[in-house]
């Protein structure tokens, strides 16, 4: 009697468990079922086309090209003449299987990429031969094409999904393409679209016997958004034209707007060595360079020493702080001395002498001693140099400097604004302003990128606030509304300090150290500089060539462009930063260079400086970036 009971107990239990289980696949877990998970439906994929990408006029940067895939599904795949289908594809045996092992460990049940971007003559040759192979099938993909040899850094490029990246995601599968940098890999979502997909009905023999469930979980694809850059390509190719053998970067600002107009990082390389096929070779030489680095973006990374331009900025502060006006004279003498050993001294070249130099005459001439003693007043101002130098920073950060800044691009550093606090916990409290002096003419501790320069000297155009700089103009013809590229960001320095500095910036290309790179016409408000440059090699610090700077924006009313250039090892300010910003203002508000500035373009088309850079090849690997 027990032992029935115990029976009809088993039974009962086992057939409530059947049909709670029944229950949770019919009926609860009806929602969210997925058909990719199950072997009898076959799914296909519909690959909308990528956005296209244009500049500010129109110009066509980025379009699309079809490529055709070879893929698999290791499930679906059945014995087949392995010796005839490597033929087919031009691979090894060994190839074959070590890709065929990789997509079996992916996801059997999944398709992902064999072999990628066929050749098209390779493609009509294939497609009538592989329905001989089970498992197997050609997928058209959208890759991209890039009709202008230019902005590389800034477009980025797409590659394949990994297998990480797909298992952990619900849209990618393996071998998809993706934005991998730049806009390419910061718009992604606008640019991608989004595909679409089919099912299908199979039957035990895996053959497909109709569409599933009539077609209701199909989805159409849908092509991505076309982006308008702010970038004026033309200005762009011509800033790549006038770097050419040479190292540094270049950024160009809209001062209403914070929209960038050029960003230039040279050496660079043509965006189409990364489509297709020969992608993973050229992918390997620009990667792997650690001399030239074409693949490093110096404009957003490359921290620099901002040199003579950054004595603007202790200008801005003296007056603020009220330790200087512009009527306040000091002595030059050839330079400043700041202790009681003779080492203690900063050489001076304004080359004035036996009298008073003047706020106006200073940024003109570039006087080192004028700015020493305007910073030591800043920060001893009241006798506490480490509230005195927190103060200053805080200044200085105000103007986008010591930070990522917020642009839309996904490369950045923050560069470094040292602080009391920092100096505090360094020197363990053993400081002054003399100790600290360098940073008063841009060296020392005070490292800037070529885009933060660029948004500083653009706060300068505008007397007092900037705009985050940003590379998206529009989505679709729809013109970006975001707040943080469309709200002012006010600076520390109220506006009226702006005025003397914008005249002794104007000073700067008529009587001063940028007097021959003039253009008529033109009123351009710069600052030339030249940073020095140190490496650690073998243990001992050693100085090499400066790097040649300049800071400029025009015209002098209304500006319509700001620039920062760096030119690695360059010298001088004026010998080379100076006329390539001359003739990049003028290209850019005239739309071509004069005659009589014709002989200045071709002096810098032509100059190289890879001598220079020659010399540093063998102390590459020693070299640890340093400065004074």
């Amino acid at each position: 009697m027990k032992k029935g009971f115990l029976l009809y107990f088993l039974i009962t239990v086992v057939c409530l468990v059947f049909i709670g289980r029944l229950f949770q696949l019919q009926i609860l877990s009806r929602d969210n079922y997925d058909p990719i998970q199950s072997a009898a439906v076959k799914i296909e994929y519909d690959y909308p086309e990528r956005g296209y990408i244009y500049d500010r006029n129109g110009k066509l940067l980025v379009a699309n090209q079809l490529s055709y895939d070879v893929m698999v599904q290791p499930n679906q795949v059945q014995p087949l003449d392995t010796l005839e289908f490597c033929n087919l594809l031009r691979i090894s045996k060994e190839d074959f299987l070590h890709r065929f092992e990789k997509a079996n460990n992916y996801a059997p049940y999944l398709p992902s990429v064999f072999l990628k971007q066929l050749a098209k003559e390779d493609f009509a040759f294939l497609q009538e031969k592989l329905h001989n192979f089970q498992g197997f099938y050609i997928q058209k993909r959208i890759i991209r094409d890039y009709p202008i040899n230019a902005a590389a850094n800034v477009l980025g490029y797409i590659g394949e999904v990994n297998e990480a990246l797909a298992k952990k995601s619900d849209y990618y599968q393996a071998g998809e393409l993706i934005g991998k940098d730049g806009i390419e890999k910061q718009y992604e979502q606008y640019l991608r679209g989004r595909k679409g997909k089919k099912y299908f009905k199979r039957n035990n023999l895996n053959k497909v016997t109709g569409s599933y469930k009539n077609g209701e979980q199909d989805t159409l694809a849908e092509n991505g958004k076309d982006l308008t850059l702010t970038l004026d390509i033309e200005l762009q190719q011509y800033a790549q034209k006038l770097m050419k053998g040479k190292r540094g970067g270049i950024v160009a600002i809209e001062p209403s707007s914070g929209e960038i107009l050029a960003l230039v990082t040279a050496p660079t390389y043509n965006p189409n060595m990364l489509v297709g096929r020969k992608r993973s070779k050229n992918s390997v030489l620009l990667f792997n360079d650690t001399i030239s680095r074409p693949a490093y973006d110096r404009g957003l990374l490359a921290a620099y020493p901002p040199g003579s331009p950054f004595k603007m900025m202790n200008a801005l502060i003296g007056l603020q702080e009220g330790v200087i006006n512009k009527n306040t004279g000091v002595y030059c003498n050839g330079g400043y001395r700041y202790g009681g050993r003779k080492n203690e001294y900063m050489k001076c070249h304004c080359e004035i002498y036996g009298r008073k130099i003047f706020l106006t005459t200073a940024i003109a001439k570039s006087c080192n001693s004028y700015f020493s003693n305007t910073y030591k007043r800043i920060v001893e101002k009241n006798n506490q140099p480490t509230k005195g130098l927190n103060n200053w920073s805080k200044h200085v950060k105000s103007f986008g400097l010591g930070n990522y800044l917020g642009y839309d691009l996904p490369a950045g550093s923050p560069g470094l604004i040292p602080s009391g606090d920092y100096y505090d916990a360094r020197l363990n409290y053993r400081w002054n302003g003399s100790s600290t002096i360098s940073n008063a003419i841009g060296q020392g501790e005070v490292l800037t990128t070529p885009i933060q320069l660029a948004n500083f000297t653009a706060a300068i155009a505008n007397r007092g606030y900037f705009y985050t700089p940003h590379i998206l103009k529009k989505v679709n013809n729809s013109p970006i509304t975001q707040a943080d590229y469309t709200v002012k960001k006010q600076t520390t320095i109220a506006k009226e300090h702006f005025k003397p500095v914008v005249e002794a910036m104007h000073e700067v290309f008529k009587t001063g150290t940028g007097k021959w790179s003039q253009v008529k016409g033109i009123e351009i408000c710069g600052k030339t500089g030249t940073s020095e440059n140190f490496a650690i090699i073998n243990g001992v610090k050693e100085q090499l060539a400066d790097h040649s700077i300049l800071v400029a924006f025009a015209p002098k009313k209304n500006p319509k462009i700001a620039l920062a250039i760096f030119v690695e090892n360059g010298g001088y300010g004026s010998t080379i930063a100076a006329p390539i910003t001359s003739l990049l203002i003028e290209k850019y508000l005239n739309g071509e260079v004069s005659e009589k500035t014709k002989y200045r373009e071709q002096n810098m088309f032509a100059m190289s400086l890879q001598s220079e850079y020659d010399k540093l090849i063998p102390k590459t690997k020693e070299i640890a970036s340093g400065t004074k």
